[in-house]
């Protein structure tokens, strides 16, 4: 369990914490939200009619997987339902219903990754204006904002991983949707006859740590394409108004 590992303080465990349920009451719930939206958008009411077409946190909790996040880092949240048949083209609409969720994660992880980039930034001004009296910054402010800097370095991380994981083209995953539409009639039957199996080899994997080498290779591999078309323009923008 990961607030047993060596060096881990009171603080860093708290932020952990806080992460973790953001995840469950926020983030996962946009992401379920995130599907059905779309699904919604192009002809399908099953998310909408079963009142899953919400950010209610409540409505997308699983409590089996909210446990499992809280104990390992890693859970799940009650998946929307679809009906592909309601689509015009069901495998492409299923696609896209699909790319959604993990596209969802990008955008928080953009975000809180401004969010902290701009929280550092306030906090170089605040430190200037006390470093202008002779003074230091005093700890009641500096620690909030510590923790919420890395709170949003944690949400970030978390995105990411939950982009990279749901892209694998693995059952029940996002990204074998993802991937059905190229595949011929013929062999999406025989993939899918073989859902459930590959289901338990691919939790089985994750608990065991087998996927964690492959998730961080393609995680950095979002990472490095995140910094081209975001993450280095932000930078760059934080770092004129701070020297500015």
């Amino acid at each position: 369990m990961w607030f047993l590992q060596e060096g881990m303080t009171l603080e860093k465990a708290l932020v952990v914490i806080a992460a973790l349920l953001v995840t469950i009451f926020v983030i996962l719930p946009i992401h379920e939200w995130a599907h059905g939206f779309v699904a919604y958008k192009l002809g399908d009411n099953t998310a909408k009619d079963s009142g899953r077409l919400t950010l209610n946190p409540l409505k997308h909790i699983d409590p089996l997987g909210a446990s499992a996040l809280l104990l390992f880092k890693f859970g799940w949240a009650r998946p929307v339902p679809v009906d592909p048949r309601n689509f015009k083209r069901p495998k492409l609409g299923m696609a896209l219903t699909a790319l959604a969720g993990p596209l969802s994660n990008l955008i928080v992880a953009v975000i809180a990754f401004a969010t902290g980039c701009g929280t550092y930034v306030a906090c170089g001004f605040i430190e200037d204006f006390y470093m202008s009296k002779g003074a230091d910054v005093p700890s009641f402010i500096v620690m909030p904002l510590a923790c919420f800097i890395m709170l949003m370095f944690f949400i970030y991380n978390i995105n990411l991983g939950l982009a990279v994981f749901n892209l694998l083209p693995l059952p029940p995953l996002d990204g074998s949707k993802i991937l059905a539409v190229f595949l011929p009639d013929k062999i999406l039957n025989k993939y899918y006859q073989y859902e459930s199996y590959i289901t338990i080899i691919v939790f089985a994997l994750l608990f065991t740590g087998v996927l964690a080498g492959p998730l961080a290779f393609f995680k950095e591999i979002i990472i490095k394409a995140l910094e081209c078309v975001t993450i280095v323009p932000l930078t760059h923008l934080f770092h004129f108004f701070y020297k500015g």
